[in-house]
């Protein structure tokens, strides 16, 4: 059995449409949907052919008049949430909702770190993600305030470790792994990026469609396609409810890559 600890095992979507989103991550991503609602509680979660990928809820009223914004999360296995989150307060992170039980399944908190970018924390019933199959999240990149700042957080709460660098005119990009895996990059935010935060990439086979389906269904295009090490493409976008996501795969069409970050859009997107 593969360890989980410090892997992204689960990711869930809050937001305010749900119909809406069913249908625009199953036209963008290949994504089906299951109900998996209990007494008092509607929860969706996504598939991609036998296996589930994440978890769907409707953004609460009361959160939505409180200026919280349609987000999408990243769950990290641990063995015990509750030493974990003891941890996160010691070191200057907060918790946005105290570990809770989801019974028969798992323990969970929401918690954020010293500089304030989201992640949830998840024991109990988790498998790691499969990072490169279709349809799976292939990337977890960190925009920080100063990632190396944050770095060692990360390192002694997950057991993460420094893997490949990049360098560029927009600073250092350093990739991270757990288990002997690359699963993630982390770098500065652009200065006109307000606040930290977690983005996470869904694997298409084909990006250049997933992009012309992103428009059709009411989304926008805020960064690329742009190449990235591998001579995979990447790109950023936002769903109808104006949640950030990105997309990975390779291309059916070849124009010059187009490698500059676009603060602007981006800036708009992250301060709706």
């Amino acid at each position: 059995m593969v360890d989980c600890h410090g892997r992204f095992v689960w990711y869930e979507l809050m937001t305010s449409d749900t119909k809406a989103a069913k249908d625009f991550y199953s036209a963008v991503v290949g994504w089906g949907t299951k109900n998996a609602s209990v007494p008092g509680f509607a929860y969706t979660q996504f598939t991609s052919g036998n296996a589930t990928i994440g978890g769907l809820v409707g953004l609460p009223e009361e959160a939505s008049k409180m200026g919280v914004r349609p987000t999408w999360i990243g769950y990290v296995g641990v063995a015990d949430v509750d030493a974990t989150a003891n941890r996160i307060k010691q070191r200057g992170g907060a918790i946005y909702v105290p570990p809770n039980d989801i019974p028969n399944k798992c323990r969970f908190a929401i918690v954020a770190d010293p500089q304030r970018a989201m992640l949830a924390l998840r024991s109990g019933e988790t498998q790691a993600a499969e990072q490169g199959a279709p349809g799976h999240i292939g990337w977890n990149e960190l925009l920080a305030g100063d990632w190396e700042k944050v770095w060692d957080y990360y390192s002694d709460l997950f057991g993460w470790q420094k893997a490949r660098a990049e360098t560029s005119a927009m600073g250092t990009y350093q990739s991270f792994s757990v288990g002997g895996r690359t699963i993630g990059g982390m770098f500065n935010k652009p200065p006109t990026v307000p606040v930290p935060y977690w983005l996470y990439y869904f694997n298409t086979s084909d990006i250049d469609a997933a992009m012309k389906q992103v428009r059709v269904g009411g989304g926008q295009i805020l960064n690329g396609p742009m190449q990235v090490p591998g001579g995979s493409w990447v790109t950023q976008c936002t769903d109808p409810q104006g949640c950030i996501f990105a997309l990975i795969g390779k291309r059916s069409v070849n124009p010059r890559a187009k490698r500059e970050y676009n603060t602007i859009t981006v800036l708009k997107a992250v301060s709706k």
